[in-house]
């Protein structure tokens, strides 16, 4: 490992098993790009070290009546006041496993994450029902896409 490597963070929850996947798949597509370290975390288990250790941010969440998981919230939460100041720009993108249209999930992380303020980089996933390979597909394309962009310095 090297001091120019960039950082990818991949904060997630996941219940059924469909969030879980879809960050597999976002982690697949991220590790075609060996200049970025990738760290993968369970919402519950990252916290402000991780958050300040990143150059680009995956944030993956079940919508759970209409809102992220209370996991994700939960780190949200934890780290909001301490970053404050420390990671301004910080680029971002989102997936979402939804059982309804996921955008009450994905308008509560957006109007968070303007908060800290992050940077919204690449279009959102929003898988609603059963994954799909398309969808699975376009998970991995998202995962390689912050990585480069992120490796790149283009975000």
């Amino acid at each position: 490992m090297t001091e120019s490597r960039k950082h990818l963070l991949m904060v997630y929850h996941s219940q059924t098993g469909h969030t879980r996947m879809m960050a597999q798949a976002v982690l697949r597509g991220a590790r075609r790009v060996p200049e970025v370290e990738i760290r993968l975390k369970r919402a519950l288990r990252a916290g402000l070290d991780d958050l300040l250790w990143a150059h680009g941010l995956l944030l993956g969440t079940p919508e759970n009546f209409g809102y992220m998981s209370g996991a994700l919230k939960n780190f949200l939460d934890r780290t909001y006041y301490p970053a404050q100041g420390k990671i301004s720009g910080l680029p971002y993108a989102v997936f979402i496993s939804a059982g309804n249209d996921g955008i009450g999930a994905l308008t509560s992380i957006e109007r968070i994450a303007r908060g800290y303020p992050l940077k919204p980089v690449c279009d959102p996933i929003i898988a609603r029902g059963e994954l799909s390979t398309e969808i699975l597909q376009h998970c991995e394309e998202l995962g390689e896409t912050m990585a480069l962009g992120v490796a790149w310095g283009i975000f």
